[in-house]
């Protein structure tokens, strides 16, 4: 299906720094329906690709509902959907995709930090709705941090558990004791890298496919080491520098080239580049090994020194 326009047709402040955001289309079209654990992407008002998790019913759904975290170091994807994607707002959206989706189980652990309680709300509503047992483990630095709160504890009463570590690592909550026995469940986790890493860790004596990661960074894209370098632009003639702080496809975009891509994390496919010539850091989960002496994923890969000649 072809990506649809929609508006932003409401904001709500879920904490200081994270909204919600409802999106109608801007056209009267029936949405394409989804199963929890699904997401949009969404291309933000400053032309960055991001992807984000929808929070609503996706059964014949009227709209999509959508919650965006401003990261402190954003590139502009985030911010530009704070600052800039007011209610009126058309933005251009890819229908729904789910590389999370629920799988049949007998029971389900539900584990959330900080903004990865979208899918995890979605899915823990989903239950809800199906009368499967269910518990929901969600951890913030502080309650004022904390998205749908009041929401989740009104719905889900004592099957879920809320658990600040006010920034304090002595303070995390202590995973162990509901992974030390495998049991008959499957568990669905959701948030930022160390908390994954952790449940993954305490969970390898679990059978395969019982503990399932979303994960919509499987790769940094840009990383504390990295240099500026220049980008040659063999059709058009024209020399783009990279600064060490954005990705070769960030750089061209904000050069004013048109740019074609997707996830913008590595994963797709779309920002595949022919390279011409230059020593390349690939960085990317697509390219196959026989690929990489002349393609470059453009949304993550650098230069590994000098500068790079692309066929662009």
């Amino acid at each position: 299906m072809d990506d649809l326009m929609m508006r932003v047709e409401k904001r709500r402040a879920l904490t200081e720094h994270i909204c919600e955001f409802t999106l109608r289309p801007a056209e009267g079209v029936d949405l394409p329906s989804f199963e929890p654990g699904a997401h949009l992407t969404i291309e933000t008002p400053s032309g960055a690709m991001r992807r984000y998790s929808l929070v609503n019913d996706g059964t014949d759904p009227e709209v999509y509902v959508i919650a965006v975290k401003r990261e402190i170091e954003s590139r502009g994807g985030s911010a530009s959907m704070h600052d800039e994607a007011v209610e009126g707002t058309e933005l251009r959206v890819s229908p729904p995709e789910n590389t999370f989706p629920l799988q049949e189980a007998n029971e389900y652990l539900l584990i959330a930090g900080g903004i990865g309680i979208t899918p995890i709300y979605a899915m823990a509503q989903h239950l809800e709705r199906q009368g499967k047992p269910f518990q929901v483990i969600y951890c913030t630095r502080s309650k004022e941090d904390t998205a749908y709160l009041e929401d989740l504890s009104e719905a889900f009463g004592d099957r879920l558990t809320v658990h600040h570590d006010n920034g304090d690592l002595d303070e995390v909550y202590d995973f162990w004791d509901h992974f030390e026995e495998p049991r008959n469940m499957h568990v669905y986790c959701c948030g930022p890298k160390p908390l994954m890493e952790e449940i993954e860790a305490i969970s390898g004596h679990w059978p395969e496919g019982r503990v399932n990661f979303e994960d919509f960074k499987p790769v940094d894209v840009v990383r504390e080491d990295d240099t500026a370098f220049d980008v040659i632009l063999q059709k058009s003639g024209k020399t783009v520098t990279v600064p060490e702080d954005r990705s070769i496809l960030e750089a061209l975009r904000d050069a004013g080239f048109a740019t074609v891509s997707s996830c913008e994390s590595g994963t797709c496919g779309t920002c595949k580049t022919r390279l011409i010539s230059g020593s390349v850091d690939h960085r990317d989960m697509v390219l196959m090994d026989e690929e990489k002496e002349d393609r470059i994923m453009i949304c993550v890969s650098r230069a590994k020194e000098g500068n790079l000649v692309l066929d662009l």
